[in-house]
């Protein structure tokens, strides 16, 4: 279960009003959304970008799907919210595109191979090169 500290969300989403919240703070329709969450509100805590620079490359991800034909429904904001910390992580040189792809990969071919209702884990086989 992933963790998310109540001060720090409220801190983003003050700074990054297209969060989903309800009166409580920021919602999430699935696990990895709030993993998603957690892992920017921790690299923001380090000074790995500024909530601005965060908020640039989030809008631009949407203005990207909006163009591509997105609905905007609200249902794909954390897919927006992935691909722009996949972006801001590669552009600050914390991993590259190449990295990312292989664990993407991984992740697939965990997926596939993990029974329905259990957790999806990642093994060596997972990753092919």
């Amino acid at each position: 279960m992933t963790s998310i500290d109540p001060a720090a969300a409220k801190r983003a989403a003050e700074q990054v009003p297209s969060i989903p919240c309800d009166a409580e703070g920021p919602v999430f329709r699935e696990p990895w959304e709030a993993q998603a969450f957690a892992m920017t509100l921790a690299l923001h805590e380090r000074k790995l970008f500024t909530w601005p620079e965060w908020a640039a490359a989030l809008s631009d991800e949407i203005k990207k799907a909006q163009a591509a034909g997105d609905p905007d429904t609200g249902e794909t904001y954390y897919h927006h919210w992935l691909h722009a910390l996949e972006r801001i992580v590669a552009e600050k040189g914390l991993t590259d595109a190449k990295t990312l792809d292989r664990y993407y990969h991984a992740w697939d071919h965990a997926a596939d191979r993990t029974p329905h209702g259990q957790p999806i884990e990642l093994a060596p086989d997972d990753f092919h090169d």
